[in-house]
């Protein structure tokens, strides 16, 4: 059960660092705005997050046989997914989805919500969840039990440490950032999404000719 709590803490940190639109917002919100509007849209992601994991946990608790049986084909097609979205921000301008904000000090409702809604607006975020419990084997052993809620914690925990720390480093010792400079971190970020979903596509390849 620890360990799976521990997966389920990397889940949370995984999904929240793979790269893309939710990750610039927080940035910039950071950047132009402080590290309380940050904070406060790292959050808005961290529940879309949260509840995308719901959905993962209880859909191996009603299907879990058919997850069972087609493990390498959630990580191939999650796999094939990641790639497409990493190929996407590896050529895209990240800039162009981040609205120009508001002046007005607010207390972050604005910035919670905004992020919320980019991140259920990405169909791709929960195949990625599908594709991380399957890669980290979490799911067929938490089936409807007490054992999913700290599970579930788990995951909105690890979100929650990575937001809060992204927000601290850009706030204390990346003051000086252009947003230009994001359009880099976007390519750079987007090669590392790709590099993920090649890794999720060879583990359900690897799977599918060799394992099953």
């Amino acid at each position: 059960m620890l360990v799976d709590i521990i997966k389920a803490f990397i889940i949370g940190i995984c999904a929240s660092a793979v790269p893309g639109p939710i990750l610039v917002l927080v940035i910039q919100k950071t950047v132009s705005k402080g590290r309380m509007s940050g904070f406060a849209a790292g959050m808005g992601a961290c529940l879309v997050d949260t509840i995308f994991s719901v959905i993962a946990i209880f859909a191996w608790a009603f299907a879990s046989k058919f997850v069972e049986d087609n493990e390498n084909l959630i990580l191939i097609v999650g796999g094939v997914i990641v790639t497409v979205l990493g190929i996407f921000m590896l050529f895209s301008n990240p800039l162009n989805k981040v609205k120009n904000d508001n002046p007005k000090k607010t207390l972050g409702f604005w910035d919670f919500l905004q992020s919320m809604i980019m991140g259920f607006s990405n169909p791709g975020a929960i195949f990625l969840m599908f594709a991380l419990f399957a890669f980290f084997g979490i799911g067929t052993s938490t089936q409807g039990d007490w054992r999913v809620a700290p599970i579930i914690l788990s995951v909105c925990l690890g979100a929650v440490c990575y937001w809060f720390l992204l927000t601290w480093l850009f706030s204390h010792v990346f003051k000086k950032v252009k947003m230009r400079s994001i359009i880099w971190i976007s390519r750079i970020s987007g090669t590392f999404v790709i590099v993920l979903g090649i890794a999720f596509l060879g583990e359900g390849v690897f799977q599918l000719l060799f394992v099953s």
